[in-house]
């Protein structure tokens, strides 16, 4: 008898579990679906999952685990290969679009699709920054500030710094012992990008700003609670604090500027104040703002983690490292005589490096979606996107699919021999008018550093075996902690 009523309790409370399960689930389609009225019955299949939390749970437990993969299984596993489902990310309704020709319709269509990130990242990266203003502002703020950073000018003149602090870094690497490769590059990438902005601005400065640029991103791909203990909480303190102190760099410059007594070189700070449209006007103090910090996450943390891990992908291939180096010993040998240092026209010629780079951006995938929002109903696949709903391109399925990416997990840059990926097949900047702005600069980053890596020195991993976290980007759990050590066939430059 006691064993029945065991049994009993038992299925009861499964039972309970079930239906306060169904019954929460179905809240989100009340709010959500039914609204919709006849178009519910064209969404996309999925799942809204429970109030608030949506799929979050099932998101952040999948990239916490060794197999980040498993979040979007799920869905085909639940639902078929239907190329986009319904779900909830981040508190709101969205379909995520896993083809590489939906990505492209949701990245290129501006008339159907607006930038449509979380309000929690808008309110981290700007409200004026590129990932959040309407497509005219868009375009004109692309306009006034491309030059500066990506135009062919611009990036000539920088290369003989990133040089300079490449070569002293690297050097001053083989003296350290272990280092986390990871955190000194992003302090390298970090001093560079600083340089490009604020030539003339204090080392205090600048770590101060890396600091709290440090904490803002540590919040991006957190949940959103303002409350104190959580990392969106003291991202948002972060964030303020490096506005503040990038206001006060303005307004400094601004004062010196007008007295006539500042003399330091032209950088990006000036170009930005300077710049303006064809009706004479300029960008206010906090697009300015918005604008720097959105450039530190495209000049500093993207292409300190890419950096990571090309060198990492080099020394576990010895033979792709082999056919890179020969690639660089040869562009010294084809230098002119008397020439010092890289030129733009030498770094565009690496093409054997550029296979090396875009495979580690495949391969890595830094971010892994980006949000854009329905400005009307969309067809997409058969199914309905319905107006205000975001759409998050899923750019890790397209980066490891099979079908164009043969044995996609295994690092191979010579897939790349003959192999031009059509729109939406290759997405490490995104795509369409708001492409990263700051590719080119990334880009040349990791060429010089490699350049130099590659003919002088060697990367060797402590824990070749440390786990890997995904969380805000893909790294090692220890930061790729390794010992720089001159090359025994180091090439005099």
């Amino acid at each position: 008898m006691e064993l029945a009523t065991i049994l009993m309790a038992v299925l009861a409370s499964v039972a309970a579990v079930f239906f306060l399960d169904f019954l929460l689930r179905t809240v989100n389609r009340w709010v959500y679906e039914y609204p919709l009225g006849k178009k519910r019955h064209s969404l996309p299949p999925g799942d809204l999952g429970w109030p608030f939390i949506g799929n979050m749970w099932a998101f952040l437990r999948a990239f916490k685990s060794k197999n980040p993969d498993t979040f979007l299984a799920s869905f085909l596993s639940r639902f078929g290969k239907t190329g986009i489902y319904k779900a909830m990310m981040f508190g709101m309704p969205c379909v995520i679009v896993t083809t590489s020709e939906g990505m492209r319709r949701v990245l290129t269509d501006d008339e159907k699709f607006k930038p449509g990130w979380p309000a929690s990242t808008v309110a981290l990266m700007g409200e004026k920054s590129f990932i959040s203003i309407p497509y005219e502002e868009h375009k004109r703020l692309r306009r006034l500030t491309s030059a500066s950073i990506n135009g062919y000018d611009a990036l000539s003149m920088y290369i003989p710094f990133i040089e300079e602090a490449v070569k002293r870094d690297l050097e001053s690497w083989t003296k350290m012992g272990d280092i986390e490769f990871l955190t000194v590059l992003r302090k390298l990438t970090f001093k560079i990008i600083m340089h490009i902005f604020l030539s003339t601005e204090s080392d205090t400065v600048r770590e101060a700003l890396e600091r709290e640029y440090t904490s803002l991103n540590e919040g991006v791909r957190a949940m959103a609670i303002d409350l104190p203990g959580f990392a969106y909480h003291e991202s948002l303190k972060a964030r303020k604090r490096l506005a503040d102190t990038l206001q006060g760099v303005i307004d400094a410059r601004r004062k010196l500027r007008r007295d006539g007594k500042y003399s330091g070189a032209k950088d990006m700070m000036d170009n930005l104040m300077d710049v303006e449209d064809e009706n004479k006007t300029k960008l206010e103090d906090q697009q300015i703002v918005d604008v720097l910090i959105m450039y530190l996450n495209a000049g500093h943390e993207s292409s300190g983690h890419t950096t990571m891990w090309a060198a990492f992908y080099l020394e576990k291939y010895p033979e792709v490292f082999q056919k890179a180096k020969e690639e660089h010993v040869a562009i010294l040998k084809n230098r002119p005589a008397g020439q010092k240092g890289l030129t733009l026209k030498e770094v565009r010629k690496m093409e054997y490096t550029s296979k090396v780079i875009d495979e580690t951006l495949r391969i890595v995938t830094f971010s892994q979606f980006v949000f854009r929002e329905a400005i009307t109903d969309v067809n997409i696949h058969g199914y309905v996107v319905p107006k205000g709903w975001k759409a998050l391109t899923w750019f890790r399925n397209v980066h490891y699919d099979p079908k164009l990416y043969p044995n996609p997990k295994e690092f191979n840059p010579s897939r790349w021999d003959n192999f031009v990926p059509k729109a939406g097949e290759f997405l490490p900047f995104g795509a369409g008018s708001r492409l990263c702005p700051g590719n080119d600069l990334a880009k040349l980053e990791i060429s010089v550093f490699l350049h130099y890596f590659l003919l002088n020195y060697e990367l060797e991993r402590i824990n070749k075996k440390c786990p890997i976290r995904f969380l805000p980007h893909t790294r090692p759990m220890d930061n790729c902690l390794a010992r720089v050590r001159r090359s025994p066939t180091a090439v005099t430059i």
